[in-house]
């Protein structure tokens, strides 16, 4: 964990949070000899989209040709009546 001065997190606040989020870095602000602050990563985290967003690049175009057929007879299994999942 790198230490740095309040004074030198601001003259460089894109560069420390490039760090922080690319490099995943964590500082210790420091202002007149005293720690203020701490600065470190978000948790990783990505949408459901973003997750499937190239996969239509590794997948076989039979794939999506199965799953298509698929999706189509679960809806003629599936019953239009929406039903509690708690009642027993």
């Amino acid at each position: 964990m790198r230490s740095v001065t309040a004074t030198e997190l601001a003259r460089n606040f894109r560069v420390t949070l490039d760090a922080v989020e690319y490099n995943h870095e964590e500082f210790i602000i420091v202002r007149n000899n005293h720690e203020v602050a701490r600065i470190i990563p978000g948790p990783s985290t990505m949408t459901a989209m973003e997750a499937m967003a190239d996969i239509y690049r590794t997948l076989p175009e039979e794939a999506a040709a199965g799953w298509l057929r698929n999706s189509r007879q679960i809806k003629d299994i599936l019953s239009d009546e929406v039903r509690d999942p708690w009642d027993s």
